[in-house]
């Protein structure tokens, strides 16, 4: 498959699994949560697709189109190994929906990084709520769900926080 083909389809499935968390994830209270906002896209359509709801964004350095730049006030900078746990401190486990998007092109590491921040992650999201990411993650108490149709498979991955 041709890096092209594996970009339509990592793209296709973002799209399609983010619909799908955005619809499930209707009428719950607590913040969105998009982790890596490289080029603002998937930060773009969910701000699109829920305008009631407030999405922040955490990001090493903010280098987005400025068309889909987010607010200052709604953009947490740093680390997300010392970001995630400090969101935690301010949030609590209310976040209702959490998108990461934190990988690049060596798989390896893509896995090492998915490793080291899923328990930073895990406890940010309410029961309820789901994550979705580019790369397969390791929660304890987070359930992993079949990914809707349209999408690719192992392209995205979705869990939910059931209790």
């Amino acid at each position: 498959m041709s890096r092209l083909d594996v970009f339509i389809n990592r793209m296709v499935s973002q799209r399609v699994c983010l619909d799908f968390a955005v619809a499930e994830t209707k009428g719950m209270q607590g913040p969105v949560f998009e982790l890596g906002l490289g080029n603002g896209r998937t930060f773009d359509h969910m701000r699109e697709k829920m305008p009631e709801r407030e999405v922040f964004v955490f990001e090493r350095k903010v280098e987005s189109n400025p068309a889909s730049t987010p607010d200052p006030s709604m953009t947490i900078l740093g680390d997300v190994r010392e970001t995630l746990p400090a969101a935690l401190a301010r949030f609590g486990s209310t976040a209702t929906l959490i998108h990461a998007d934190l990988g690049g092109h060596n798989l390896e590491k893509n896995d090492q990084f998915a490793r080291l921040v899923s328990p930073l992650i895990e406890p940010l999201l309410g029961i309820g709520g789901l994550m979705v990411s580019s790369d397969k993650m390791y929660f304890d108490e987070l359930n992993p769900l079949p990914t809707p149709p349209g999408s690719v498979e192992g392209r995205c991955f979705v869990y939910r926080r059931d209790a």
